[in-house]
């Protein structure tokens, strides 16, 4: 028997890879699942219930990803490395992603603005749980863990994303030492 459920997100999540949210149809999604449209709204209300379906597989996708590095015996310097590459691993190379961070940036599409602060609050709620662990097992100083991964996403993000716009590339290793300096020890001596 055919799943026209999964037919369906499956087209779907192509559609927005190829074209993004705000182009993407519900008459495109229908063809390339080889469906009536009206089956789909059978599955789906709306084609923003269609791509928050699709989100969610996505955040599962990258969780998964991310689970997939962690080491039990890992320090917690080596698991926020890990973690924190892993996810812009994954947004680099992620077809789906890439293009929702392009549509993001250049029109500012709000569903896709919203669909990508989700994806994000979902891993700075993975990196709250590395923290809190660390904290209890005296790994580091106590702090507020929100905050914490907040900025620990937020450098990572601006040492791989914005410094490439006027610089080289960093390597794995020279953001890995700067995320040692400006956030584990700091620059007080």
């Amino acid at each position: 028997m055919i799943d026209r459920k999964a037919l369906i997100i499956e087209a779907a999540a192509k559609s927005f890879s190829l074209y993004g949210y705000k182009a993407t149809t519900m008459d495109q999604v229908a063809k390339l699942a080889n469906v009536g449209k009206g089956t789909i709204y059978t599955f789906f209300k709306t084609k923003e219930e269609l791509f928050d379906e699709i989100i969610n597989t996505l955040i599962v996708d990258m969780r998964e990803a991310v689970e997939g590095v962690m080491d039990g015996g890992a320090t917690f310097q080596e698991k926020a490395n890990r973690v924190l590459m892993k996810v812009l691993e994954f947004r680099e190379t992620h077809q789906l992603t890439i293009k929702l961070i392009q549509e993001e940036r250049d029109m500012g599409t709000q569903t896709v603005v919203e669909a990508m602060q989700r994806v994000e609050q979902s891993v700075i709620q993975y990196m709250i749980g590395i923290i809190r662990k660390a904290i209890e097992n005296d790994e580091i100083k106590a702090c507020d863990p929100e905050i914490t991964a907040f900025i620990m996403l937020k450098l990572y993000f601006s040492l791989i994303i914005e410094w490439q716009r006027n610089h080289p590339p960093l390597k794995k290793e020279e953001i890995y030492k700067l995320f040692e300096l400006y956030l584990l020890k700091g620059l007080a001596k």
